[in-house]
């Protein structure tokens, strides 16, 4: 009993202790905690047997857990891991044969394109902003705070609206819009660092080109209406401006969340405080199939649109009404292999 006393409270017998009594046989004396111990380890393997297998299964596994509620952040950490620590293989990364000739249909036309779209919205922005503080006054106070709000919000529902649309539907074979807009997002799936190669230039330019016509609107409404009628319209015009400003710096915000040295200290305390999409935030994203968590400016609308089944409902009403299977053509490009 006394033996059996200290074995429970953690204590051992020594090597050439003999306990009264029968013997058990072999090693099954019992020691104090092993239960829990074992316990413990199981639990720890079981978890690494999950994430193995997610990493195996390129995220679909991990995908499932979420969608069980089982799977979190970290299951999706460590699958955007095993995907970046590939990207120096044929089969992922820059080397992907897939990554290199969608690279490679990058063409000088699509860059005068952004360069002008850059210019351009960047001297409306300017135009506009100055207008703009012309005709704020203390009583726009609450709502220009309400307006800025929803217009961040709204860039961000767009964000995933697009982001969406691109990654989902259509194809790089389509005229036009395949190889100037939906390439990017083919290549970005298949070569996720890419993005922290491309300048400002390639990075914003198409998000630029987007913002042009309600900043030209804008700067119409500056140049033709009343001093009394800019006063009135001054908070909406304050809810276009942050529309415009969140849309256009979307694809830098996305560009950041890839990043991971030489950020400024401003831009990861935004992230840390969630005010732009956070790098931790977006992995889950590129856990394959790429089916979620589309909202890429400031990530704050995924979570509800995910939990009311948003892009699914909207994936199953497109297919029953065209036949066409989403994400097929990103399939395509991420299975390349010659």
């Amino acid at each position: 009993m006394l033996v059996a006393l200290a074995l429970a409270l953690g204590g051992s017998p020594g090597s050439g202790a003999l306990l009264a009594g029968p013997q058990p046989e072999g090693d099954a004396l019992p020691q104090a905690g092993a239960r829990e111990r074992e316990q413990q380890q199981q639990q720890a393997a079981a978890a690494a047997e999950r994430r193995g297998r997610a990493m195996a299964s390129g995220g679909a596994e991990c995908a499932r857990l979420q969608a069980n509620g089982a799977g979190t952040e970290l299951e999706a950490e460590a699958v955007y891991a095993q995907e970046e620590s590939e990207s120096s293989s044929r089969r992922w990364g820059a080397q992907h044969v897939g990554a290199r000739e969608l690279a490679e249909l990058y063409s000088p036309g699509k860059r005068l394109q952004e360069w002008i779209s850059v210019i351009l919205c960047f001297c409306l922005i300017s135009f506009n902003f100055y207008n703009l503080l012309s005709y704020l006054s203390l009583d726009h106070t609450l709502s220009v705070i309400v307006g800025i709000f929803a217009g961040v919000i709204t860039a961000d529902f767009l964000s995933g609206l697009v982001h969406w649309g691109a990654d989902t539907w259509g194809s790089v074979e389509l005229p036009i819009v395949g190889k100037a807009f939906i390439r990017p997002f083919r290549e970005h799936h298949i070569d996720p660092t890419a993005i922290t190669r491309h300048d400002f230039i390639e990075t914003n330019g198409d998000n630029c080109m987007m913002t042009l016509l309600p900043l030209a609107n804008m700067a119409y409404k500056f140049v033709s209406l009343s001093p009394e009628a800019l006063y009135q319209t001054c908070p909406w015009e304050c809810y276009v401006f942050a529309l415009a400003i969140f849309v256009t710096l979307t694809n830098q915000i996305h560009k950041w969340s890839h990043t991971y040295f030489g950020l400024p200290c401003w831009v990861i305390f935004l992230q840390d405080w969630h005010v732009i999409l956070p790098r931790k935030h977006h992995r889950i994203h590129h856990v394959s199939p790429h089916e979620t968590y589309f909202c890429i400016t400031t990530g704050w609308l995924n979570y509800p649109l995910e939990k009311i089944g948003f892009w699914r409902c909207l994936e199953n009403i497109i297919q029953g009404v065209t036949g066409q299977k989403p994400r097929a053509d990103d399939m395509k490009w991420a299975q390349k292999v010659k």
